[in-house]
């Protein structure tokens, strides 16, 4: 585990790798609510997944940033060509990521709570179309944050 935590590209490889499963777990689910007839079985599987996904990639972003980006990447950034990256892009996402799993949560609460789905999905859909471009989005700043620190170690 310590070979895992010590190394900077795995961890954001992991990090990114649980953000699209979470991201994809829920895209299936917001097809599953657009079905026809909800297959609520499929639903719950999927939105667990997402939810699997999302929190993953949280704890991993998690300690990425309180091990690594405050002491070494921060810095780099900061003193390269688009500090702008870390003042707006991170600063942004320091704050907006703390959403998707408290949804991602009360999406799987209302799905397990629910015994006919296709009393809430017209609700749901809307909720989680906003997780997705939420997670969009972050990703976008993630990767705004990755080219600023890669333009200055350049």
């Amino acid at each position: 585990m310590d070979w895992l935590l010590a190394n900077r590209p795995v961890l954001i490889g992991l990090h990114l790798g649980f953000a699209i499963i979470g991201i994809d777990g829920f895209l299936w689910l917001l097809g599953e609510l657009f079905a026809s007839e909800v297959n609520a079985r499929r639903a719950r599987l999927a939105g667990m997944i997402g939810l699997v996904g999302f929190v993953g990639s949280w704890l991993l972003g998690g300690y990425y940033y309180l091990h690594y980006y405050g002491t070494l990447v921060k810095p780099e950034i900061l003193a390269g060509s688009a500090p702008w990256a870390h003042a707006v892009a991170m600063e942004a996402k320091e704050h907006i990521f703390l959403f998707l799993v408290p949804m991602a949560i009360a999406v799987m609460a209302s799905l397990f709570a629910t015994p006919d789905l296709a009393s809430i999905k017209h609700s749901l859909r809307r909720v989680i179309a906003a997780m997705v471009v939420i997670a969009f989005t972050i990703g976008a700043m993630g990767y705004i944050i990755s080219a600023a620190a890669r333009w200055a170690t350049t």
